[in-house]
């Protein structure tokens, strides 16, 4: 744990989200399985930026995983849940660089940073945000 992650709390964060643990997510040290931690993440970053209230972006365009840089400060163990925190960190021309962290009761397991692209899905390239998209980005910054 380094001085940007330590103190960190899942109130710090604008998006916030929990996953079930699943007892195949386990391995034979009995605890969660170090792969399954992106699958955390993801969650948070979807639970953030596909929220169907509030939609971020317009028909036939998506987010595209450019980065994820997971550091492991703790077991996650099985029963129970974990809850995942993301926050945006910085906005790009056409991606968005995040912060996350995964807890489990209250204490942190992971931390993670993510980049993800903008991406239009017919020309299958990347594509600068809108000034909407960017102030709602923007937004996300700051804790929730």
């Amino acid at each position: 744990m380094n001085e940007e992650t330590k103190g960190l709390r899942l109130e710090d964060f604008a998006g916030q989200a929990y996953d079930k643990l699943r007892y195949g997510d386990t391995d034979r040290q009995g605890h969660v399985n170090n792969a399954v931690f992106a699958t955390f993440m993801e969650t948070g970053r979807v639970e953030l930026i596909y929220n169907p209230d509030d939609p971020l972006l317009g028909d036939g365009f998506s987010f595209v995983l450019a980065k994820l840089d997971i550091n492991y400060i703790a077991e996650v163990l099985w029963p129970g849940t974990v809850e995942i925190g993301t926050r945006v960190t910085r906005v790009g021309r056409s991606s968005v660089t995040m912060q996350q962290a995964v807890f489990q009761n209250g204490r942190l397991c992971a931390s993670a940073e993510t980049v993800v692209v903008h991406f239009d899905q017919t020309t299958r390239k990347s594509q600068a945000f809108s000034d909407e998209q960017r102030a709602k980005l923007e937004g996300w910054i700051s804790a929730g």
